[in-house]
């Protein structure tokens, strides 16, 4: 970023500062300040490698508080001195990402890494002699961050959330100083711009923190991944500034010039992309060291096997490596799945293993009744987490591996996230292990009126058949509450519990019969929170019939099948009246859905439920989300994949593209192989060369698309 000449002029300016040599007027004095300041931030938290003292820097820091304070109107919102924005920062709110953010499949071994290599050329149509170039980099494990950049400022910074909507958290990405809030995409023809990356935070400076935390007594942080993500929501700028966060940058998600067109492409490569952004100020793994560009995936495999040697030396925690195929035009034909690019793939290290004691078995009811072990063990540390409950999953699991109270027992830590126990140390016992008693009765309800646990063919689960102790309603207002469910906003499960044991709570009905004034008297609440929540569950009221449905907690009835339902009646109640086979008719369902859908709705319990939600206000028809899209059968169109590029003069781009939709189109976003009609206005840019390119695409003007589509 910064020349040898240029670093050497700017710390000789900042020597001149410190020593109160500088006789400027403040309009030219404020921007040299701003500059210098950034530069030394660059040294700091971007190079790692600082060349004034903490003092020295703080001093210039305040040279420039003070010049702001006097000169108020001379404030830039890209100063150095505005990162640590006010304390007053509100809720998150959900923001949409310019791309979906989607995961990566996973491989653990130079031979999957070798059948991936296979499935590009294949998706390619390549000769599997042809060797393909990879990008591979740190797979870091930390917090991944969306930032949106637009005419070379920061505009926008977002958690990843579901991958199309994330948690908006500009404020905090602010006082991360490894983050640029300004940044010269313009120069390389990027008008807009959202970068992805990693928030994490160095071992030596998690220890360090964790250190001053137990000499003033307070209670530790558990792992840096945690703690960095646990920071980026923070509602206090200033305490996530106290977190020493860092930001890498791994790549570019989206990239437009000045008229909306695809100018990533241009930068070639994946590696030519990570080296502008190293350019531009932004922290990004180091080429040769961290990152590699592979001439082939046996190169790439072998990179993979140095960093899983060294991981442990390197400051920053990570879990594997990440592979890409190097060149940008290659990834955009290889495309993408629902989940993840064809493109890229994550090399995991092996799980990393550990030792403890089984000291006991508790057991969890869940929200159908289901019956879950959980071992308690010894606490151990695992891959960066003290772990001491472990899922035992069911009592088959228990009796296959033949695990015994006092066993030691060999844990891992699948894919470096879930605990596993791999085996009990059978040469280790001594006698004195005992048997594990699986309970004949619900766990919770120790009483009388416990009936004896069941088990259905042909499943694993034992499950608790009539629930009297209130264990399984718990269970299912924490689902019914969920984002997988109602997605009532602000209700987790740690409040749902409080309000549980306070009596509020105690059946799924009562999620809409909040009493608000008591809840803002509670600690920690107020009356801005309860107002929040209460209209967190005004809005969920209006949610779509399938929700709905899926906030049952119907045994076996998921989402897909919540919404094929949802398509075939007008009223909630109308279930009561279905028999079976009207199930079994809707496609897609199956015998064992349609068997427990119509238990659920012949118990009159439930439909008095359904009628106090719906008297309630809740929603109980379908709305315009649970209607299927019509289908067009006709039309110039139809079954072809459709894209428009450049200035439209007849239409707007929104009225274009519902044409194309009403004549059978469907609309894509980019240029690949699986394009088949590009429609060019005038400018077109990258995407008419790219489609002329590839030799298949059929390109229209937009007078060739209006007269096609009859105007």
């Amino acid at each position: 970023m910064y020349g040898n000449e240029e670093q050497r002029q700017l710390y000789a300016r900042s020597k001149e500062y410190l020593e109160g040599d500088v006789n400027l007027p403040a309009a030219d004095r404020l921007p040299e300040l701003r500059s210098l300041l950034r530069y030394h931030e660059w040294r700091y938290y971007v190079a790692n490698d600082p060349v004034l003292s903490d003092f020295e820097y703080d001093s210039l820091f305040k040279l420039l508080e003070a010049l702001e304070a006097d000169h108020p109107g001379l404030i830039t919102p890209d100063s150095p001195t505005q990162r640590v924005g006010s304390d007053l920062s509100g809720d998150f709110t959900s923001v949409p990402h310019l791309t979906p953010m989607l995961s990566l499949g996973n491989s653990y071994n130079a031979e999957d890494l070798a059948e991936f290599d296979r499935q590009v050329k294949r998706m390619l149509n390549m000769d599997e002699a042809v060797e393909i170039a990879y990008a591979v980099e740190p797979k870091f494990d930390g917090g991944t961050i969306a930032l949106v950049y637009e005419n070379d400022r920061l505009v926008r910074a977002a958690t990843r959330g579901n991958g199309v909507l994330g948690e908006e958290i500009t404020h905090n990405a602010r006082v991360i100083k490894s983050i640029p809030l300004t940044a010269r995409f313009i120069q390389h023809g990027l008008h807009r711009v959202e970068l992805r990356g990693e928030v994490i935070i160095r071992k030596d400076r998690f220890q360090q923190m964790n250190a001053a935390r137990a000499e003033a007594g307070l209670t530790l942080f558990a792992n840096p991944r945690n703690t960095a993500t646990g920071g980026l929501r923070m509602k206090s700028p200033t305490e996530v500034a106290e977190r020493n966060l860092e930001a890498f940058i791994y790549s570019f998600g989206y990239g437009t010039d000045a008229e909306g067109n695809d100018s990533v492409q241009a930068l070639g490569t994946h590696t030519q992309a990570l080296d502008v952004l190293a350019k531009l100020g932004f922290k990004v793994p180091a080429m040769g060291y961290e990152r590699s560009q592979a001439e082939n995936i046996a190169a790439a495999a072998d990179f993979c096997e140095l960093w899983e040697g060294q991981r442990e030396t390197y400051p920053y925690e990570i879990d594997g490596m990440v592979i890409k195929v190097d060149n940008l035009a290659l990834q955009e034909r290889a495309g993408y799945t629902s989940h993840h690019p064809r493109w890229a793939i994550a090399y995991k290290f092996a799980a990393r293993q550990a030792t403890t004691t089984l000291l006991n078995v508790e057991y969890q009811v869940g929200k159908i009744g289901t019956i879950t072990p959980v071992a308690k063990t010894e606490p151990v540390a695992l891959a960066g987490v003290m772990i001491s409950s472990i899922s035992l999953h069911n009592e088959d699991f228990i009796r296959e591996k033949d695990l015994r109270l006092g066993d030691k027992v060999l844990l891992e830590r699948a894919g470096d996230v879930i605990p596993y126990i791999v085996k009990p140390l059978e040469e280790l016992r001594d006698g004195s292990e005992q048997p594990i008693e699986w309970p004949v009765t619900c766990p919770i309800n120790q009483t009388d009126e416990a009936a004896p646990l069941v088990r259905a063919e042909g499943e694993a689960a034992w499950r608790c058949p009539v629930c009297v102790c209130g264990a399984q309603n718990l269970q299912r207002i924490v689902f019914h509450v969920s984002k997988a469910a109602m997605d009532i906003d602000g209700m987790g499960r740690r409040y749902v519990e409080q309000f549980y044991e306070l009596g509020w709570l105690k059946t799924i009905v009562d999620v809409y019969r909040l009493p608000y004034p008591e809840i803002a008297a509670l600690e920690g609440f107020g009356d801005r929170s309860a107002d929040n929540l209460r209209r967190s569950v005004d809005t969920a009221k209006q949610n779509p019939l399938w929700r709905l449905l899926h906030g049952l907690s119907i045994h076996h009835l998921g989402k897909k099948a919540s919404q094929l339902i949802a398509q075939n009646v007008d009223h909630v109640l109308d279930l009561a009246d279905w028999s079976e086979d009207q199930f079994l008719h809707i496609k897609d369902i199956g015998p064992t859905v349609a068997t427990n859908v119509a238990a659920y709705f012949a118990n009159p319990i439930h439909l008095e439920q359904l009628r106090e939600l719906e008297a309630l206000g809740v929603n109980v028809r379908p709305t315009e989300e649970d209607r299927p899209a019509a289908t067009v059968t006709e039309g110039p169109f139809v079954e072809k994949s459709m894209l428009f590029t450049g200035s439209l003069q007849q239409l707007s781009r929104k009225e274009a593209q519902e044409r194309a939709l009403a004549a059978g189109a469907r609309i894509v976003s980019a240029v690949s192989g699986k394009l088949d009609i590009l429609v060019v206005g005038e400018k077109p840019g990258s995407k008419l060369k790219k489609a002329q390119a590839l030799g298949t695409v059929r390109i229209l003007t937009e007078e060739e698309f209006l007269a096609l589509v009859g105007g």
